[in-house]
């Protein structure tokens, strides 16, 4: 053995065998453990909804904890809580006041009782929605249910420090980066890594090469499922052997290591952290011969599907006891100091959750004595008086009332009292007005950013052309607002598939990576769900990333990372976390049935909390993303798939203008009847609208540019008003989008008001368009679906000036 591997051997044994740390992290096992046997307990005496715990899995967490730096980032899952612990960002009575959904931000912090237990974040932001400075925390970022939907974002969070070393413009982002030293640090149950999506962040990992070390907590089990029926060869780290690098060839270190061997935890720990920080090589560290001594959750026993021997195995090999037998084997303590700190912790937890229980119910207390008050107050003047004392009884007596039961009562009392005079009444109906606002900003706030760098607060400016401005193809519009955008701000890169030395399939790029770089405009292998993964990641660390998904129709393989994650970012942390990525794609019309989709429905009722953007050309879409560079919000962009080779005006400070989300502008005005619509259905309603007018018909066309935001001044309405008639129009499949902007127009800008013909919806057919001209024409509207829609509204108005066509 050479003097310098000899020399790191004694430092690593002198670092595990300092007491002083051992007993600490025997400490730390002893309150996450208590921690998760008190999270049953509460469940099951009916203060909690459901119990999810990492019992079973403390010591790994302790060993990684002592490695996890400030400015690192974890990603993981329900079973992290001793590294929050370990870390000092989780405490005690934080963790049961998620347990009991508190929705006070400041007594849970994560999410405002917005997750359930087990769902760790740390709050990247300030009040205002500003950054914080992140290399002051070791960071989590929000957690997520869905079984391995955590991986995706663990590489862009990696991916993140590899563009703040390589790149030297970023690095003055001291609050944000040291130069890309930080490290991701994910976490996974055995069973979830038989996930695509672990799979797919695992192999961009390796290709990549960034700083992400991947633990996967192996308890063999997968709720009732054994590790046989999960993974190849029953083990993953022997499934992944092609991975592991060697002095030939890139890939991953791999560790395999004993979940109750405290000194193997700790080794492994700090040569894992060591590579990723220095070297940015990509770890997994494979924890084995884990337990979970309570079973999966509190939704069901172990003891049905886990055998005796099984059972009496994980009571041996527990890491609370085997770390225990460790300590006294080598004489760190004795049985007596041990039992000491174990009764400590145990009186420790119990306090948190005594606390934490009270500061929960005392709002809530409060609230239901003024309600008591107020419907008995009601009951002296009412004529229901005996039913509503029975409501205030009923209401008084719970055991362990929570807000909806108040809320409840409060709301039977005005029904049963609905026939009352106003006066008698107002104090409680004021009372729940109150309450319904109170209500709003703690379970509806923060779907979308509340800040000042919100899309709406962005001022616009207008599109300027020189005289004579240059006829160019839209494609040419793109790459001018791009090059721009890399040009002025150096957190901004752009990746997907072909989007690099192409410069994408519609050349939207062309020559911007030889000009900017390929670590700012950079192809990616076929792999959307972690090209999705990998924007919100290094979003989530202040980078403003573009990632391109080819065609629309592809969105759907990482809809379940926009959804599950991206989506609903901002709302689950209460504003605690952003990630202001820009997806963008293309769609509309083409040719058959993969590269024609339109989904739009789909998106708006799966990935409400992203903004989506529909423009009709390309000089639209650059202001928006002008605009969308400058907010903090995610956005998926859908571009025009067959508007790239038309021609528009370049715009003079295409770099500068900047369009207003949420307004829809009036393309062509109108008396008779109005159309809305968007994207590439614009052209095609504009034709049809010319060819109505030389027959006497006036069609109002109105684009609405963004669906969400959709037509915050109530544009369509005042149109509406004008013409009384109105036809939503898109190539969505029937009840799809078309029916989302009836919704809002005629319900909810009440719209109705003014209709003197039913509202009406053109949409495609349900089913892919066909392929070839033919195939799109029997599929999707065209102009002559439009003119005949039109002139039957019409005609039913005046059937005399209108006669039938057939």
């Amino acid at each position: 053995m050479n003097t310098e591997s000899l020399s790191t051997l004694t430092e690593e044994k002198a670092v595990i065998s300092d007491k002083r740390r051992i007993l600490a992290d025997y400490k730390m096992v002893m309150i996450s453990r208590h921690a998760s046997l008190t999270v049953r307990k509460e469940v099951f005496m009916g203060k909690a909804k459901f119990g999810i715990y990492g019992d079973g899995k403390e010591l790994a967490q302790v060993a990684m904890a002592r490695y996890f730096e400030p400015g690192d980032f974890r990603s993981g899952y329900y079973r992290d809580q001793t590294l929050m612990f370990a870390m000092e960002e989780l405490g005690l009575q934080e963790y049961f006041a998620q347990l009991y959904a508190h929705t006070d931000i400041k007594a849970e912090p994560a999410s405002g009782g917005r997750l359930m237990n087990g769902h760790f974040a740390t709050r990247s932001l300030n009040d205002d929605g500003s950054w914080k400075n992140l290399m002051e925390i070791k960071n989590s970022t929000a957690d997520i249910s869905p079984t391995a939907a955590q991986m995706p974002k663990l590489l862009g969070l990696a991916y993140a420090s590899k563009l703040y070393r390589e790149n030297p413009a970023l690095h003055n982002m001291k609050t944000f980066s040291n130069k890309g030293s930080e490290v991701a640090w994910g976490t996974i149950g055995n069973a979830s890594t038989a996930e695509g999506m672990f799979f797919e962040t695992f192999n961009a990992g390796g290709v990549l090469q960034v700083p992400m070390v991947i633990s996967v907590w192996d308890d063999d089990y997968g709720i009732s499922v054994t590790n046989e029926f999960q993974v190849t060869k029953a083990s993953i780290s022997a499934a992944l052997e092609g991975f592991r690098r060697n002095h030939k060839e890139k890939g991953y270190e791999i560790l395999v290591v004993k979940g109750w061997d405290y000194e193997g935890l700790v080794t492994a720990y700090r040569k894992a952290a060591t590579l990723a920080r220095e070297k940015h090589v990509p770890v997994l560290v494979h924890v084995t011969e884990m337990t979970q001594p309570q079973g999966h959750s509190t939704s069901g026993s172990h003891e049905r599907y886990k055998s005796k021997a099984r059972l009496a195995w994980e009571a041996e090999n527990d890491c609370v006891v085997k770390f225990r037998e460790y300590i006294l084997d080598n004489n760190f303590a004795t049985k007596e100091e041990l039992d000491k700190i174990d009764e400590a912790t145990k009186q420790l937890v119990k306090d948190s959750k005594d606390k934490a229980w009270k500061a929960f119910t005392t709002t809530i207390k409060e609230e239901l004595d003024e309600a008591v008050l107020l419907i008995r107050e009601l009951a002296g003047n009412s004529a229901c008086k005996s039913e509503l004392n029975q409501l205030a009884q009923d209401l008084r007596q719970m055991l362990n009332p929570v807000r909806m039961d108040v809320i409840s009562s409060v709301r039977k009392a005005l029904f049963l009292s609905r026939n009352e005079p106003t006066e008698i009444k107002a104090k409680i109906q004021e009372w729940y007005r109150l309450q319904k606002q109170l209500n709003v900003e703690r379970y509806s706030s923060h779907q979308y950013s509340e800040s000042k760098a919100r899309s709406s607060e962005i001022v616009p400016v207008p599109v300027e052309y020189t005289d004579p401005s240059p006829m160019v193809d839209g494609r040419e519009i793109l790459k001018a607002c791009f090059d721009e955008m890399l040009a002025r701000d150096p957190r901004v890169f752009a990746i997907g598939e072909d989007v690099g030395k192409i410069g994408d399939v519609n050349q939207a790029f062309a020559g911007l990576q030889a000009k900017h770089g390929e670590l700012r405009v950079t192809d990616t292998g076929i792999r959307e769900v972690s090209i999705i993964g990998q924007g919100i990641g290094a979003a989530l660390r202040g980078l403003r990333p573009i990632t391109e998904i080819q065609y629309l129709d592809y969105l759907i393989y990482a809809l379940m990372t926009l959804s599950d994650d991206l989506a609903c970012l901002h709302y689950r942390t209460k504003g605690g976390q952003k990630a202001p990525l820009i997806i963008r794609t293309r769609g509309h019309r083409l040719e058959g049935v993969w590269h024609s989709g339109s989904p739009i429905g789909m998106i708006l009722s799966s990935l409400r909390g992203i903004l989506l953007c529909v423009p009709r050309n390309m000089t639209q879409a650059a202001g928006m993303y002008n605009t969308l560079l400058e907010a903090d919000e995610p956005a998926i962009m859908i571009e025009v798939l067959n508007g790239y080779r038309l021609k528009e005006k370049m715009p003079s400070n295409i770099g500068d203008f900047k369009l207003t989300l949420g307004h829809p502008e009036i393309l062509r005005e109108g008396e008779d009847i109005t159309v809305v619509t968007y994207g590439a259905m614009c052209r095609i309603v504009l034709n049809a609208a010319e060819e109505l007018a030389a027959i006497g018909i006036s069609v109002e066309v109105i684009d609405v540019q963004t669906l969400v935001p959709f037509d915050v001044n109530q544009v369509i309405s005042a149109s509406v008003k004008k013409t009384n008639r109105v036809i939503f129009a898109d190539e969505d499949v029937p009840g799809g989008a078309s029916a989302f902007m009836m919704q809002q127009v005629i319900e909810g800008q009440n719209a109705y008001f003014h209709l003197d013909a039913k509202p009406v919806t053109l949409s495609a057919k349900e089913h892919r368009p066909a392929y070839s001209s033919d195939g799109d024409y029997f599929s999707k509207p065209s102009s002559d679906d439009v003119i005949e829609k039109v002139y039957e509204i019409m005609h039913e108005a005046n059937p005399g000036k209108f006669p039938a066509i057939y």
